[in-house]
């Protein structure tokens, strides 16, 4: 199975043309992100990492989710859509790391949870990249992949079609984050959104 890139520049390119009006596209995801978060199950105090945070949009959902005393972390690739961020002031709400996500400059079992929103279609080796997120979540953490839209209502918006090897349906997720590190716990692929959580094994 492939991802839709296989190449780091390449997502730097496509997400420097659009991060000044990435926010503006999709001015109603706020709620879902949100909804999204709720989920993972954080306490006050956690440690949580936004991966391919992008714009920031999980950030204040994550930071009233863990609290002043909790660690939220927006690790992104693209220089431009951390500036884009800033801009929107959700560096308040957590720490913005420019780092590519396959090599997390953070401790082995550092944090409670990690929320990646579209992230998994842009790693260049998705089993490798999920192995080295499980390697900074503790055991029993969390991990959701999320997209404010389901997999169908984003293959129409693109223009393209839903093809088997699809890494976010169901019968190839559940192995991939199995043979990663990761137990999924469960899975939902609707039009309003798409979310697929899984706990990291001891």
């Amino acid at each position: 199975m492939r991802c839709m890139s296989d190449d780091h520049t390449h997502v730097q390119e496509f997400f420097s043309a659009r991060a000044a009006g990435w926010d503006d596209r999709f001015p109603d995801d706020g709620p879902a992100y949100a909804a999204a978060v709720s989920e993972l199950g954080l306490r006050e105090g956690d440690r949580v990492l936004d991966a391919g945070c992008g714009t920031g949009r999980a950030l204040p959902a994550l930071r009233d989710a863990v609290g002043p005393a909790g660690a939220v972390l927006g690790a992104d690739l693209t220089p431009a859509m951390l500036e884009a961020a800033v801009r929107a002031g959700r560096d308040r709400a957590g720490q913005l790391l420019l780092v590519d996500v396959s090599r997390l400059p953070l401790r082995k079992e550092s944090l409670h949870a990690v929320f990646a929103a579209g992230l998994i279609a842009h790693l260049p080796n998705p089993a490798e990249n999920l192995r080295e997120l499980a390697r900074v979540v503790r055991p029993g953490g969390v991990l959701a992949l999320f997209h404010p839209i389901g997999r169908a209502a984003l293959a129409a918006r693109q223009g393209r079609r839903i093809t088997p090897d699809d890494l976010r349906a169901e019968a190839n997720l559940g192995p991939l984050l199995s043979a990663s590190g990761w137990r999924m716990t469960s899975y939902v692929d609707e039009d309003a959104r798409f979310l697929a959580l899984a706990v990291r094994r001891p």
